[in-house]
């Protein structure tokens, strides 16, 4: 039995696994998503197919967050959590079905919505919102909810949204990091169970998992133990830049391959 996902070439699995990497190791010491680094540059190169990717980026932030959670829970307002879970629950739904229509039926669409939401990804790092006089009300948290869901079903990155609506609360700064988590948390396992329930998660998943997820370990471990000799000022701007090009190249590719067709 053969460890290199179907119809994967080796050199391919290497190059996933060395932008789990650097992915896990960016998000670790400048805090922006993982996720959008992994599949942005993967499906650019056209390494794995987006859905695939989709899948194993959530099991990624799922055992991230697993690690990240226990024992601080205390710290959230359940109203919040609540309020957030009832948003993302329904509308993941919705996007793992729009995200395996659009790999079947539109895939230079795909290309294109993906490209876009990675470039605002990348613009988000560098947004600072202007906090709320006061705390928003559960429906807020719902609204900001249903749409992370959405994304997250989509394309696993349901960052943007939620960082934008969290930021923007007169909240501590711990509190927002994990109801963040949380977040992240609730979005990577409903999906993963949407997407097992429809048999997604199939052994090209798996394996490509068996991969990354160590990569993604090493990573966090290595990005707490070895930070790099530069402020976190700077990793932001070069997360910013970095994200805004992959998404335009993506946006180029969709653009060119829609006009094609």
């Amino acid at each position: 039995m053969t460890l290199v996902p179907e119809g994967m070439a080796l050199s391919s699995l290497a190059a996933v696994v060395a932008i789990t990497l650097l992915a896990g190791y960016l998000h670790t010491v400048a805090g922006f998503g993982i996720g959008m680094i992994i599949i942005g540059v993967a499906s650019g190169l056209e390494l794995v197919s987006v859905a695939t990717l989709v899948a194993v980026v959530s099991l990624i932030t799922l055992v991230n967050s697993a690690v990240a959670l226990p024992g601080k829970l205390h710290h959230l307002d359940g109203r919040h959590v609540l309020a957030l879970g009832l948003g993302i629950v329904p509308s993941i739904g919705l996007g793992v079905w729009a995200l395996n229509w659009l790999s079947v039926s539109a895939e230079a669409l795909l290309m294109l919505m993906l490209g876009a939401l990675v470039f605002y990804g990348g613009l988000s790092v560098g947004l600072r919102p202007r906090p709320r006089a006061q705390v928003s009300a559960p429906a807020g948290f719902a609204v900001s909810g249903a749409m992370t869901g959405l994304l997250g079903g989509m394309f696993g990155m349901p960052g943007p949204p939620i960082i934008y609506h969290c930021y923007r609360q007169p909240l501590p700064r711990e509190t927002i990091r994990l109801l963040l988590i949380a977040c992240f948390a609730m979005t990577s396992g409903v999906r993963t169970l949407y997407v097992g329930a429809g048999g997604g998660l199939d052994a090209q998943v798996w394996l490509l998992a068996l991969w990354t997820l160590p990569a993604a370990a090493l990573a966090t471990w290595a990005g707490r133990r070895y930070p790099p000799p530069c402020s976190a000022e700077l990793l932001r701007r070069v997360a910013m830049l970095t994200l805004m090009i992959i998404g335009t190249g993506l946006v180029i590719d969709g653009a060119m391959a829609l006009w094609q067709y």
